[in-house]
């Protein structure tokens, strides 16, 4: 391929600054370098900081819901200051800014939630009336259907941040993806991993994607090298489910697509906010069908719930 980036005109990679979004991002120039041959002095990671990072005071739902992961480093992209974006494919919004085009992941990882406890090894061990910290209106939804007995907080920040809350008592509980612990080579932190049938993640929980401008033909060239198209697949389904519900940060939504040979499993959930009511659906189609499928699950399930469904009560 002509034009491959060099030490003198390296590759620029944006990324958000937490110990996790670096690892990934250092993930990507590694597949890439190792895909073309190149030296790691092709690559330059490129650290943006976004809104969510900035501004760790507030619910994410009070400053601005999904996009707030991502904004900034999709401006440095429109502006051509970065050549592609890494992102945790669970933050992204379901529509890309124009110009902007995301059909590149990364093989996922575990895409389990983390149950992390310095005091407990199940959420069903921890007593009436404690206090569980979460700043995910799913994992929040998911935990008072389980334990409506239970006390959630907010609890924002990377992982580090979180588990320093933990410590300091602000609960005695909390969740993390299993996927991030596992890139930052930690996985112990978890006192145990949650079965999906327990609880099931969030839409695209342990995949990455990146994101890059529509009309770079040598970027789209060299990302098809390291593209996986299981993980392709499997988003493909839950992805549509998410956009069909319209979801963003300030929507509980579950989703989760498995392949076997060459079918595909959906398990789709939604969440009333205050945790009193879940609706759930699971199904299966041929893995070429899993787009339609995720939508008309999704469909259904807003028919179910009625208007209403996701209102905030007070």
């Amino acid at each position: 391929m002509h034009d491959l980036p060099s030490p003198d005109r390296p590759m620029k990679i944006g990324t958000r600054g937490s110990p996790l979004a670096l690892a990934q991002a250092h993930e990507t120039a590694n597949r890439l370098a190792g895909a073309f041959d190149l030296p790691p002095q092709a690559f330059e990671i490129c650290v943006i900081q976004t809104t969510g990072d900035r501004v760790q005071d507030r619910p994410l739902k009070e400053i601005g819901g999904k996009g707030l992961f991502t904004r900034e480093i999709e401006a440095a992209m429109i502006r051509g200051d970065i050549d592609i974006a890494v992102h945790s494919m669970k933050d992204m919004p379901v529509l890309q800014p124009e110009g902007l085009t995301l059909d590149c992941y990364l093989p996922r990882e575990d895409e389990r939630d983390a149950f992390v406890s310095n005091d407990f090894k199940r959420l069903a061990d921890v007593p009436a009336g404690a206090n569980v910290g979460t700043s995910s209106l799913r994992r929040r939804a998911q935990v008072l259907v389980r334990r409506p007995d239970l006390n959630v907080v907010e609890f924002r920040g990377n992982v580090q941040t979180r588990l320093r809350k933990l410590s300091d008592g602000v609960a005695v509980a909390t969740f993390l993806a299993m996927a991030g612990l596992n890139r930052l080579g930690r996985p112990e932190i978890a006192q145990s991993a949650l079965d999906p049938e327990d609880m099931l993640p969030a839409v695209a929980q342990g995949a990455i994607g990146i994101e890059r401008r529509q009309d770079d033909a040598r970027v789209a060239a060299m990302l098809d090298a390291i593209h996986d198209e299981t993980t392709g697949q499997r988003l493909a389904a839950e992805r549509a489910f998410l956009a069909a519900l319209d979801g963003s940060c300030e929507t509980p939504i579950a989703g989760l697509a498995e392949l076997d040979g060459g079918t595909l499993r959906m398990r789709g959930e939604i969440l009333r906010p205050d945790g009193s009511e879940s609706l759930s659906d699971d199904r299966s189609a041929p893995i070429e069908d899993g787009a339609d499928l995720g939508r008309e699950m999704a469909l259904d399930l807003l028919a179910k719930a009625g208007e209403g469904f996701f209102d905030f009560r007070d």
